[in-house]
């Protein structure tokens, strides 16, 4: 009987052990769009500073995340452009940080505070969560963060190579890699 009692408490989880999820990693990238035909240029930001606490699930874990966007740290694969992405969009208008807060977490949707050019407003994104990762992409508009002037200034340094367009719309994702420990 007293086997039978131990087997129904583990299986009913009471003796198991708690676990907890915490950042192992985080890539936030973007694909931003040039010339009429609207071709897509992807970047990714390698210095983001990410506080988050450590929690029971991923979307507990996620909801305390916030991010602090380092711009001068861009990476495109191309190196002169993304001096020119420093110096001509961010830099005319002196944006020097990007700060991201997540503010609500529903089943598919992730909603992100982002704070640009001293500008917020909250961004939907698509959730997506596994195991190992979270995982969210969306999109935002440089008008809404008063960024056309920045705009402007990437379009006039890459005339040539934009054919005269650069778009105001900016596609974001962002992965967490998460780490679970149970005890």
């Amino acid at each position: 009987m007293k086997n039978i009692v131990l087997s129904l408490l583990v299986a009913s989880g009471l003796f198991a052990g708690s676990c907890k999820y915490d950042v192992k990693d985080i890539d936030i990238d973007f694909e931003a769009y040039k010339t009429p035909l609207k071709i897509g240029v992807k970047g990714k930001f390698k210095n983001v500073l990410l506080r988050a606490y450590s929690a029971s699930s991923q979307e507990e874990l996620l909801k305390t995340a916030k991010a602090t966007i380092d711009i001068n740290k861009i990476y495109t694969k191309n190196l002169a452009r993304d001096k020119k992405i420093i110096e001509f969009f961010f830099g005319t208008q002196h944006v020097r940080t990007i700060e991201a807060e997540v503010v609500a977490v529903e089943k598919d949707v992730v909603e992100v505070a982002v704070t640009m050019n001293g500008i917020t407003k909250t961004v939907p994104m698509n959730l997506e969560i596994d195991d190992e990762e979270i995982a969210a992409s969306g999109h935002i508009d440089l008008a809404d963060f008063n960024m056309l002037p920045s705009l402007a200034g990437i379009t006039k340094a890459c005339y040539a190579k934009h054919q005269g367009k650069t778009w105001q719309d900016v596609d974001i994702e962002f992965e967490i890699k998460t780490k679970k420990t149970c005890e």
